[in-house]
């Protein structure tokens, strides 16, 4: 659940970067407001108070949902845990092969000579 969430926190934040970036600054920036932006769609006006109420229900939306996800992560639960957290697993015994005995050393033998 708390992925989820943060995937969609992740796209509040890239939409509400995206909103602001398209808004008409004051040294002109990447603004599409003014001499007819979105190709005579709107009036300049209207498109500065789309961008503009966009804008503030982005920013309501991520600060919600900055809270709700600091709320669930101060949520004790038992699915959250780390993988460093549990012991490994013991290894699922095999068929029961006896393992080989060890050989008899060798006695040592005289060079035999030719």
């Amino acid at each position: 659940m708390i992925t989820v969430l943060l995937v969609v926190h992740i796209l509040i934040a890239i939409a509400l970067i995206v909103v602001v970036l398209l808004q008409r600054s004051e040294g002109g920036g990447l603004g599409i407001g003014g001499s007819g932006g979105m190709g005579g769609f709107m009036t300049a006006r209207g498109t500065a108070n789309l961008l503009t109420r966009t804008t503030a229900i982005l920013a309501a939306a991520f600060m919600a949902m900055s809270v709700l996800l600091a709320f669930l992560a101060g949520q004790p639960s038992a699915q959250r845990r780390s993988i460093l957290d549990t012991p490994a697993a013991p290894s699922a015994p095999g068929p029961a092969t006896p393992a080989p005995a060890p050989a008899e050393p060798a006695a040592p033998a005289p060079p035999v000579a030719r």
